[in-house]
């Protein structure tokens, strides 16, 4: 999709790529799933929920598969997008800024980055351009209800 006189609707390029956007996960604890402060939207961590359950749990490179943990990290990222089509609306992103993703390793396991790529592959399809990012892949002993991979979104909004 490119960038010319007409503004882009990212629910429409969804649309497009067959991919509809889950409800917003409900928080697990004391937090919102988005804030918005000027013009910038943070998500919460989100948890691979489907149907209100994890998909999976375990560690990424022992009991859950890299490929699988990749895929959790795409409906990680699909949930931060419910969350932030709810708070704002998702055609009134303007850029995904920061990508954030946090994986249950098991020991001796280094493919984060490979992992994050799930989230990261997405939003560049959705986005195009506006979806280059920054990024961490973080490997962590333990994530929260034992989900194999969390991931956070910060991005900026249309003037």
């Amino acid at each position: 999709m490119t960038q010319g006189t007409q503004t882009p609707s990212w629910r429409a390029r969804l649309a497009e790529l067959g991919i509809r956007l889950p409800p917003v996960a409900a928080p697990v604890a004391s937090y919102v799933p988005a804030v918005r402060t000027g013009q910038l939207v943070f998500t919460s961590g989100q948890l691979p929920f489907v149907d209100g359950g994890l998909r999976r749990t375990g560690k990424v490179g022992g009991s859950v598969d890299p490929e699988d943990a990749a895929a959790d990290a795409k409906l990680c990222a699909l949930n931060a997008l419910a969350a932030i089509d709810d708070l704002v609306g998702l055609d009134s992103v303007a850029r995904i800024v920061r990508v954030v993703g946090y994986v249950a390793s098991a020991e001796g396991f280094s493919g984060q980055p490979r992992v994050v790529n799930g989230a990261s592959e997405l939003l560049g399809k959705v986005f195009g351009e506006a979806g280059h990012h920054a990024r961490s892949a973080v490997g962590v002993a333990e994530l929260p209800l034992g989900a194999p991979v969390e991931i956070e979104l910060t991005v900026e909004l249309r003037g």
